[in-house]
């Protein structure tokens, strides 16, 4: 992280991070600020550039999550296909990777069918060249 984010910013983060429904008044109790220095910090480090956002993270039991790896054929831009994958609903994430694939992406939807689904749509993506999909069983450890 930047050098001019302090301890306090750290912290506001790792309880966002643990839930990022804690109020601002909550957080401030547990490091003996109020609620408007919170607030601030909060939207500096949003302004900033390091707190990008909130979201919801789903239940490992919701439906079924898989990581798919794709080829993408040398005549059409990565960064390309990545943008049109990153569209696709169920698509959480997608990096561009080294290695034997050039795309990776994580993929939560509800069921199997719908899967299926997204995967035939990563294949009708002009410049995919090949897919090799990966049902995630079990996380093991959260990062």
């Amino acid at each position: 992280m930047s050098a001019d984010i302090d301890e306090i910013d750290r912290k506001i983060i790792e309880m966002l991070k643990e839930d990022a429904r804690r109020n601002f008044t909550e957080v401030g109790k547990v490091l003996g600020l109020s609620e408007g220095a919170v607030r601030r910090r909060v939207k500096n480090l949003m302004d900033k550039g390091v707190i990008k956002g909130f979201t919801v993270v789903l239940s490992k039991d919701y439906g079924v999550k898989a990581v798919t790896f794709l080829s993408v054929h040398p005549s059409v831009p990565t960064p390309e296909v990545a943008d049109k994958l990153i569209k696709l609903e169920g698509v959480e994430e997608v990096y561009e990777i080294t290695g034997t694939r050039d795309v990776m992406a994580i993929i939560t939807v509800p069921s199997m069918a719908s899967l299926n689904k997204v995967i035939e749509a990563i294949r009708n993506i002009s410049g995919v060249s090949e897919t090799n999909t990966s049902i995630i069983l079990r996380q093991v450890r959260k990062s």
